[in-house]
């Protein structure tokens, strides 16, 4: 994206950076990370990741300041998982971004998908800065630009890494001893976000607790650690719904109760900023959506359309180009729960050793008193999808970090 650090990191790269790479991400979260990483960074100008992040503030404005949509998304939550003393906005924002070029042959962001749950917060860190230091892409910018004094930033919004922890400290701790607060998700040491769990606990001193070790007592929960019962105060919320109900977990607590706990990140947004908010969008950036119950007639150019199931994760259950048989097989009481999207043909914008290859871009945010952007995160490919399913057996694809000079 900007061509001189583009050709400088490629003439320059090596395998055995690389690997080094690996190594000290795997050591800084200390566990080995199960996704593919890949071998570049990505360098943005600063223009185009503002206009992201610009066009993402107002998506997520458009939907939160709105009566009528907060309204019409109530019927977005499921009676059992909705959960009581709802904030007036959601805590953590991702925007996902796609590139592709106007008739006029310039780059436009467009919507992929929105989503108000926790991202990698803790290791998306870590990863940016590996990619700095292995690689000694300081030095790199500097000799691009011309000047001693330039260098390469990941963090957004004017955040350094010490404001950034506090911000985070604030979002996920709050006011409580961290003792108190915890990372809840289902059977954590088995997922893929493990790094990221790890992480956080080093940079906040939060533990990460399995939903099903959670007991209530009245109205407070607790988990038990070394024989005794520690009380939970806060909850930084990790846990997917469609996860519980597939794999039918059996917790101690139910959702609907009146709990002696806070939430960062309040459950009921995961419902209410999802793939259920597209249809509701009116902007510039976001492709035609509808849902699949609402259609009059399936469009006849299939291809050209995109199937999502609205709260499936990591592209689980994405069929880009469906056929009318694959519509067909929804039952029409579930079609409500999917929408056919128009599809955007991704720009490819990274020059790799392997050809070009597209990069999609999410903007993290951070809604304290302010809807605050934070970070990026990157996913590169050259399948269809940016999943490491539809990415097998590919060389320089995978998460990645978004860079700009400053």
């Amino acid at each position: 994206m900007i061509p001189s650090l583009r050709k400088q990191f490629n003439g320059s790269f090596n395998s055995g950076k690389y690997q080094t790479f690996l190594r000290r991400i795997d050591e800084a979260c200390g566990t080995h990370v199960e996704f593919r990483l890949s071998e570049t960074p990505c360098f943005f100008s600063e223009s185009l990741l503002q206009r992201m992040v610009a066009d993402g503030k107002v998506l997520v404005r458009q939907l939160v300041e709105s009566p009528e949509y907060l309204a019409r998304s109530n019927a977005s939550i499921p009676d059992e998982f909705r959960v009581p003393n709802e904030p007036a906005h959601p805590m953590f924002v991702q925007v996902d971004f796609g590139l592709v070029r106007d008739a006029g042959g310039e780059l436009q962001p467009k919507l992929v998908e929105l989503q108000a749950f926790p991202s990698l917060y803790a290791y998306q860190v870590a990863m940016a800065q590996s990619y700095i230091d292995v690689y000694g892409l300081d030095r790199l910018a500097a000799s691009g630009s011309g000047s001693t004094d330039s260098g390469l930033k990941y963090f957004l919004g004017g955040l350094n890494e010490k404001s950034y922890r506090e911000l985070l400290r604030a979002a996920i701790v709050g006011t409580h001893d961290p003792e108190n607060v915890i990372l809840m998700e289902i059977h954590p040491e088995t997922q893929k976000t493990l790094p990221d769990f790890l992480m956080t606990e080093k940079m906040l001193g939060v533990r990460t607790v399995d939903i099903e070790a959670i007991k209530k007592h009245g109205s407070q929960l607790y988990y038990e650690r070394s024989g005794g019962r520690v009380p939970i105060r806060r909850i930084y919320n990790r846990t997917i719904v469609d996860e519980l109900r597939r794999k039918q977990v059996k917790l101690g607590f139910d959702w609907r109760d009146d709990l002696n706990v806070e939430w960062a990140g309040h459950p009921n947004w995961y419902f209410r900023i999802s793939k259920f908010s597209i249809p509701y969008l009116r902007h510039e950036s976001v492709p035609k959506t509808w849902f699949l119950d609402q259609l009059k007639q399936i469009p006849d150019d299939l291809e050209n359309y995109a199937l999502k199931p609205l709260y499936s994760f990591a592209g689980l259950g994405v069929v880009i180009a469906p056929k009318q048989e694959d519509i067909a097989a929804i039952p029409a009481k579930k079609r409500a729960d999917y929408i056919l999207q128009e599809r955007m043909h991704f720009e490819p914008v990274i020059e790799t050793p392997f050809g070009a290859t597209k990069a999609e871009v999410r903007v993290m945010y951070v809604w304290l008193e302010q809807l605050h952007e934070v970070l990026t995160i990157i996913r590169m490919g050259r399948g269809l999808m940016m999943g490491v399913d539809q990415n097998k057996n590919m060389e320089w694809v995978g998460a990645s970090a978004g860079l700009w000079v400053g």
